[in-house]
């Protein structure tokens, strides 16, 4: 492959920059800068979507949504350069940055052997920080902006502390490969599967004449070699077996995860409160538990993609990245540490800054479950009692009374429940919902699914053990180190994560929790992504639990008793905010 070059406006392009790493290989790199000889902030980008395929030819349906509903998003660009969760260089280097997207081993125009996630990755990406902060464009301050994939692996590299990472803005992104995607409470979600085969069969390098052809140079988007399905099998890790080899959180999901305590660079880190299922998680704990000195939270709605590319994301964005990289004296030292964009009932959302997370003003409200009258009371039932369902039927739902007054219910959420199998296990899946006067249920556009509840958790009972030392009232922390099998007919006390939540709920409506044995399900009409293939999306997007060989019939389609009462107080945690 041979390095191209043009300059376009009052921007200069180079195509298929080589980046040579420690042990050889060329990893092959766009460059988009200003037209001059200055030296220049950086703005990187590492990751697997192949860097010459266009937003709007390979994630259609996502475009065309976007641009539908937020006309601003590809407004002032020709968007001749726009990619999959990254930024659009026509609209960052006419503000005097230079922006630089690499194409990870493996994929579009690198070539490699594939490892999603691998320390070779992360390892991969601190050389790539160091090129480019070392560039004569550079003015040696490089920083980390994109979604998701682009996202997880800011965690990851910044933990390596590369010398010229200034700053990064992790925008939607997992930090805990276990607890955040391959196993929610222990319990394999198969979104890994429809990922990786999904993007092996787009973007992986060697696809050659496969693929397609990136309009601005010519060339084909997943390089010039067209390999054969033998060749391109052993260029990549089996990477959905690799998860499936390790059911407990050990080394391999370590090395592809966030080590909190070695974060020191300024970040802002961006989530979305209909993330259930994948990079919500990965926003609060990272701005609660790393090490940063200067580091800021901001949390949305809609849909995984928008934000980061509407004038709000753009905007914070620059504020973030002109006082760190540039070093302007912009106010942002003076930003609140969080930014929330709190739901409405309505899809609506109300701007606010706070101080902290969770928010200091919470009032953690306890809310009993009454098998008896199916209720969630302010009070223990005086009798203890138990309910029973099909653990692989709708469950049981637990309802609080109409509220007499709007309530707002902001953070994250736990469930403590007592429970029993007549199996040796028993998956929990909790649904916080809200229901509206005439008994409907309250759904929000999601990440990825447009019928999303309000809050999702998950818990296999046999990996109920906690880690005392992190472990939280409203954020249970579970090791997931070993298996502990129920005796059938026993009673256990199962501490339950909801992943954290926002909603504004009116007077009239009501709050309800769902326990039950399998994923919740919206039940209107599915929709479909072009990018998801067949994949229905039923109200937790591409993210379920539904691999027979995790969980077999026998032993999690049983029947689950939940107990309740002064011995067994079984009862959800949640975060009521009062006005200020």
């Amino acid at each position: 492959m041979v390095e191209q070059s043009d300059v376009r406006g009052a921007m200069h392009i180079e195509w298929d920059v080589e980046i040579r790493v420690d042990d050889g290989l060329v990893l092959r790199a766009d460059v988009f800068r200003p037209a001059d000889d200055g030296e220049h902030p950086v703005l990187l980008s590492y990751g697997p979507y192949a860097k010459g395929l266009r937003f709007q030819e390979g994630y259609a349906d996502s475009w065309n949504l976007m641009v539908e509903r937020y006309p601003d998003t590809c407004a002032g660009s020709t968007n001749a350069y726009q990619a999959w969760e990254v930024v659009d260089p026509e609209k960052w280097v006419p503000d005097g940055y230079a922006c630089v997207r690499v194409d990870a081993r493996g994929w579009g125009r690198t070539p490699g052997h594939i490892e999603p996630f691998s320390p070779r990755e992360a390892r991969d990406l601190y050389e790539c920080i160091e090129w480019a902060g070392t560039r004569a464009w550079s003015n040696g301050r490089v920083g980390l902006a994109g979604i998701s994939y682009y996202a997880i692996n800011q965690w990851q590299v910044a933990g390596l502390r590369p010398p010229h990472l200034a700053a990064m803005v992790p925008w939607e992104g997992k930090g805990d490969f276990y607890r955040d995607w391959s196993h929610h409470g222990g319990i394999l979600c198969t979104s890994v599967d429809v990922w990786y085969g999904r993007v092996i069969a787009s973007v992986q390098h060697g696809r050659g004449t496969r693929a397609g052809v990136n309009p601005n140079t010519g060339e084909l988007y997943t390089g010039p070699e067209t390999l054969s399905d033998d060749e391109l099998a052993a260029n990549r890790c089996d990477f959905t077996g690799d998860v499936r080899k390790h059911e407990l959180d050990d080394d391999f999901y370590h090395d592809r995860s966030a080590s909190w305590s070695d974060i020191v660079v300024p970040f802002l880190a961006a989530g979305n409160w209909g993330g259930h299922g994948l990079h919500l998680r990965g926003a609060t704990e990272g701005f609660a538990r790393a090490a940063s000195a200067h580091k800021w939270l901001e949390i949305h709605g809609g849909e995984h993609w928008t934000g980061f590319y509407t004038d709000y994301g753009v905007n914070l964005q620059k504020r973030f990245f002109d006082h760190f990289l540039k070093g302007v004296d912009n106010g942002w030292m003076d930003q609140p540490p969080v930014h929330l964009r709190v739901r409405h009932v309505d899809g609506t959302f109300v701007d606010r800054d706070e101080h902290e997370w969770p928010l200091a003003r919470t009032r953690w409200t306890r809310l009993h479950l009454n098998p008896t009258a199916m209720s969630l009371d302010d009070d223990t039932p005086t009798t203890t009692d138990a309910v029973a369902f099909e653990a692989l039927g709708d469950g049981v739902t637990f309802w609080a009374p109409a509220l007499d007054a709007q309530t707002e219910i902001t953070g994250p959420v736990s469930a403590k429940l007592f429970v029993s199998s007549d199996t040796v296990d028993a998956d929990l899946f909790l649904v916080l919902r809200v229901f509206d006067p005439d008994g409907d249920e309250v759904v929000f556009q999601g990440a990825v699914d447009p019928h999303k509840p309000v809050a999702l958790g998950w818990l296999r009972a046999s990996h109920r053990k906690l880690d005392e030392e992190l472990s939280l009232a409203y954020r249970p922390y579970h090791p997931h180190d070993e298996v502990e099998l129920l005796t059938p007919g026993d009673i256990y006390e199962l501490d339950i994560e909801i992943w954290p939540t926002s909603v504004v709920v009116p007077a009239g409506h009501r709050l309800a929790l769902t326990v039950r044995g399998k994923d919740y399900e919206y039940p209107g009409a599915p929709l479909r992504l072009d990018h998801f293939g067949d994949t229905e999306l039923r109200g937790v997007g591409i993210y379920r639990h539904d691999d027979p060989d995790d969980r077999p019939a026998d032993v999690y389609g049983g029947t689950t008793a939940v107990h309740c009462g002064a011995t067994h107080p079984s009862s959800i945690l949640l975060p009521v905010i009062p006005a200020r």
